[in-house]
C-alpha cells in the first residue's frame, strides 16, 4: 500500500460532515440489544471491573448508549454497579457470578470484543454517497503531481482521461518501464477524505473492514479543514475518517484471497482486499502470474464494478451484496492480446503502454538519481552509458536502471572506502554486477 497525500485543492471544507451522526440509543445504533449486551458482558469478563468512559473507548458506543444497555444488564441480573463517584459517568461495572457464566457462553460462541459493528444497510450508504460526492481529478493537479516524472503527454492525458472518469486501466509494458510505481502514484490523485466502519454485522457474524495500514490517518492539510473537536463529539464513533484507500495485489493473489476470511481466535471475519478499497483504488500489478487465469480476475472486477456490487458469502453459505465503489488499476508486462482475448480487452476502459524513455529524459533522470544518492556526476560517463554500455547490448532505456546502477556505484564504493562518483570504470563494474557482461536485450512479455 502506498500512503498518499492529497493535494490541499482538494480538499472539502468540511471533511468529518460525512461521518454518521452519533446514536442516541440501542436503537439508533441499527443493532440489537442483545448484540450490545454481548459486546458489553464480554468486555467486562476479559477486563474485569470496567468504568463506563473505558468501555465507551473500548466499544466505539456512546455513554447513553451503553447507559441504556447497561440499565438494562443490571435489571436482569447480568452485570452490577461495582462503585459509583461523583459523577453520573464515574462509574464502574462488574459481572454478577449468572452473568459471568452468561459471558462465558457468549464468548465460547463468539469472542469478539473489539468496536462495535455499523450494519451493512448503513455501510452501503456511506459508500454510495462517498462515491458520488469524490472529487474529480483535473489537469493542473495531475500535471503537478507527475511533475518530476517522465511520461509523455501522451500517456499523461490518458491516465488523467481513465482517472477523471474512475474507468479501469491496464498499464502494459516491458518489465522494469515503472508501471507498478505509477500504478502506486496514482493513489495521490485520489481527493478527499472518506469514513469507514471499523466492523460490519451481517446477521450475528462480525466483518472486520478498518486495516489501519491501508486506511491511513488524515494527512495535515486534512487535519486543518477538520471542524473542532467538540463538534465531532456528535460522530459515530464506530466510523474512522481516513484518506481514500490504495490497495494493492501481486502475484501472489489466489481466488480465496477475494473471499471473506474467517477469524476464529478473533470472532470475526476478515474483508478482503476489494471490501477494503471501497471509495478508493485497487492495483493488480503483474496481471498474468496469479493462481487464478487473468481472464476469470478481469471477469470478476469487471462485474461486481459494472453492478457497483460484490457478492460475498460466511462459512455456513450465507450469500450478501456489499458496494463495489473503487478505481481500478492492472499493470501486467505480458503483451494484452497474448493475455486476453478480444471481449475481456473491450472492458478495460484504458490500455496505456508505458515503455521506454527517450535519451534526453534517461540522462535526466539519471542526474536526478545521482545528486539524489551523493554520487559525483560525470557528462561523459553518462554519454558512455547511454551510447555505448545501452546502445551496444540493446537494452532499452528503462526507468528502473538509472536507480539501481547508481545504487551498485554507491555499493562499490561504500565497500572500498572511497568516494562514490561516476565513471567509466564504476558503470562498467556496476553495468556487469547487473545485467552480466553482453546482456541481451529482454524481450517484451517475458518474466522479470
Amino acid at each position: 500500500m502506498l500512503a498518499v497525500e492529497t493535494p490541499t485543492s482538494a480538499l472539502h471544507a468540511d471533511p468529518a460532515a460525512m461521518l454518521p451522526v452519533q446514536p442516541k440509543s440501542v436503537r439508533d445504533t441499527g443493532l440489537t440489544q442483545q448484540m450490545i449486551v454481548e459486546l458489553i458482558a464480554k468486555s467486562i469478563l476479559v477486563g474485569g471491573k470496567i468504568h463506563l468512559p473505558v468501555l465507551t473507548t473500548r466499544l466505539h458506543l456512546s455513554i447513553n448508549v451503553l447507559r441504556e444497555a447497561l440499565e438494562f444488564m443490571v435489571a436482569e441480573h447480568v452485570a452490577e454497579v461495582a462503585w459509583r463517584g461523583e459523577s453520573d459517568i464515574d462509574v464502574q461495572y462488574q459481572l454478577t457470578s449468572a452473568g459471568r457464566l452468561r459471558a462465558s457462553a457468549w464468548m465460547d460462541r463468539c469472542p469478539y470484543i473489539g468496536p462495535a459493528p455499523v450494519t451493512l444497510e448503513a455501510y452501503r450508504a456511506v459508500v454510495e454517497r462517498q462515491a458520488v460526492q469524490a472529487p474529480q481529478l483535473c489537469a493542473d493537479e495531475l500535471a503537478a503531481e507527475f511533475a518530476d516524472d517522465f511520461l509523455s503527454p501522451a500517456v499523461q492525458r490518458m491516465l488523467g482521461a481513465a482517472m477523471y472518469a474512475g474507468r479501469t486501466v491496464l498499464l502494459h509494458g516491458p518489465s522494469g518501464g515503472g508501471k507498478s510505481v505509477l500504478a502506486r502514484r496514482l493513489g495521490s490523485l485520489l481527493q478527499g477524505v472518506i469514513a469507514v466502519p471499523h466492523a460490519l454485522v451481517v446477521g450475528q457474524e462480525i466483518v472486520q473492514v478498518y486495516d489501519a495500514l491501508l486506511h491511513r490517518a488524515p494527512s495535515p492539510q486534512h487535519l486543518r479543514q477538520l471542524r473542532p473537536a467538540q463538534e465531532r463529539r456528535s460522530s459515530d464513533p464506530r466510523w474512522v475518517l481516513c484518506q481514500r484507500p490504495v490497495v494493492a495485489l501481486d502475484a501472489d493473489l489466489s481466488a480465496d484471497m477475494l473471499e471473506l476470511q474467517p477469524d476464529s481466535h478473533n470472532g470475526c471475519y476478515r474483508s478482503p482486499p476489494q471490501l477494503k478499497a471501497n471509495n478508493g483504488l485497487l492495483i493488480v500489478d503483474d496481471l498474468g502470474r496469479q493462481r487464478m487465469a487473468a481472464a476469470d480476475l478481469l471477469n470478476r472486477f469487471s462485474q461486481a464494478r459494472e453492478l457497483e456490487r460484490s457478492q460475498l458469502a460466511l462459512v455456513g453459505g450465507f450469500h450478501f451484496s456489499v458496494p463495489c465503489r473503487m478505481q481500478l488499476v492492472f499493470a501486467t508486462s505480458l503483451a494484452p492480446e497474448a493475455l486476453l482475448d478480444a471481449s475481456a480487452l473491450r472492458r478495460i476502459g484504458y490500455k496505456i503502454p508505458v515503455g521506454p524513455l527517450d535519451a534526453a529524459n534517461y540522462r535526466t533522470l539519471f542526474r536526478q538519481q545521482c545528486v539524489s544518492a551523493g554520487v559525483t556526476f560525470d557528462e561523459a560517463a553518462l554519454r558512455y552509458l547511454v551510447d555505448e554500455l545501452h546502445a551496444g547490448s540493446g537494452l532499452p532505456l528503462l526507468a528502473c536502471y538509472p536507480r539501481e546502477i547508481v545504487g551498485r556505484i554507491n555499493d562499490f564504493a561504500g565497500f572500498l572506502g572511497e568516494p562514490a562518483r561516476l565513471s567509466v570504470e564504476t558503470l562498467d563494474q556496476a553495468w556487469t554486477s547487473i545485467f552480466a557482461a553482453g546482456a541481451p536485450a529482454p524481450v517484451y512479455g517475458q518474466a522479470a
